[in-house]
């Protein structure tokens, strides 16, 4: 048994789906069925019932998956632990998600490095599931997600809220309403966020109180590439308002808001808990959060 092992086996449990596994960890899904096995066979018991679908832990899995779990989040303090010890005390990692970093942190990276020039501030671009992984490892310092999850090991304070608004082309019937009842999108062809991303969620909680389905024909992972498909009139969309400001100013997308009420997207600042920051990584810490739950709008 090895730490990639126990990783992979926590993600399977986590997505209920081998093949989503794999693609999380770059490995095909035979090799994750093989881990799997190996497990099974090292324990001589079942720890995934496969015949249920999405798949299920039998009693046994339940009881390895909580001290796999336990071992994990051990495993990856220690890591941090000694990374801690050998990085430069001037160096910063932060990782957001796209959408976040591109947009939304810009202005409080500004500050920082006005009042800390001499520190590298490194921001990086990553997955929601990067960002845990890397997080609890030891390789980022901070991390800013949308609708943080809770965990044992990670302490989640509240960012910025974004506004969100229905995204059309400028050729849509839509494009140019004031405002849209959310009613509208009942049958509308709908570009969305794939199952299983957060923002996702969000949204489909949203449409569901106002028991609106429109017609998803296309999903993807990300907000760029969803901007990309609304332009060339795909379908229309719900994307945060702060992420589409470049194309409203060119004029390649239309922003309606929602005459129902105002939606909002949670974003939140992620640290591993205990992590102990530089006096520069705390004032950034702190700078993040002295706008907690406060609107972008």
């Amino acid at each position: 048994m090895n730490m990639d092992t126990l990783r992979v086996f926590c993600d399977v449990v986590t997505l209920r789906n081998l093949s989503r596994a794999a693609e999380k960890h770059g490995i095909s899904q035979s090799a994750v069925s093989q881990q799997l096995a190996q497990l099974e066979t090292l324990h001589k018991c079942q720890l995934v019932d496969r015949k249920k679908r999405p798949l299920e832990l039998t009693a046994a899995g339940e009881v390895f998956y909580a001290a796999a779990r336990d071992i994990l989040e051990r495993y990856d303090r220690l890591s941090s632990e000694i990374a801690g010890l050998a990085k430069p005390a001037n160096r910063i990692r932060l990782a957001a998600i796209f959408s976040v970093g591109m947009h939304t942190l810009q202005p409080y990276v500004k500050r920082f490095m006005g009042r800390y020039p001499t520190v590298h501030l490194r921001v990086e671009y990553s997955s929601v599931g990067q960002i845990y992984d890397r997080l609890l490892r030891g390789d980022v310092d901070i991390g800013v997600v949308a609708l943080a999850k809770k965990m044992r090991a990670i302490e989640v304070y509240p960012f910025e809220r974004e506004l969100l608004v229905l995204v059309c082309g400028p050729r849509h019937p839509l494009a140019g309403s004031g405002a849209v009842d959310i009613h509208q999108l009942q049958g509308m062809e709908f570009v969305a966020f794939e199952q299983g991303v957060p923002t996702r969620t969000w949204i489909d909680t949203i449409l569901g109180q106002y028991n609106v389905a429109p017609r998803i024909i296309l999903e993807f992972d990300n907000t760029e590439t969803i901007k990309r498909a609304v332009e060339i009139g795909s379908g229309v969309s719900i994307l945060p308002e702060s992420t589409v400001r470049t194309e409203l100013a060119n004029g390649t997308l239309r922003a309606l808001a929602f005459s129902n009420e105002r939606f909002y997207r949670p974003t939140h600042i992620i640290v591993r808990r205990n992590k102990t920051l530089s006096q520069a990584g705390r004032y950034l810490l702190e700078l993040l959060r002295k706008h907690e739950g406060e609107s972008t709008a």
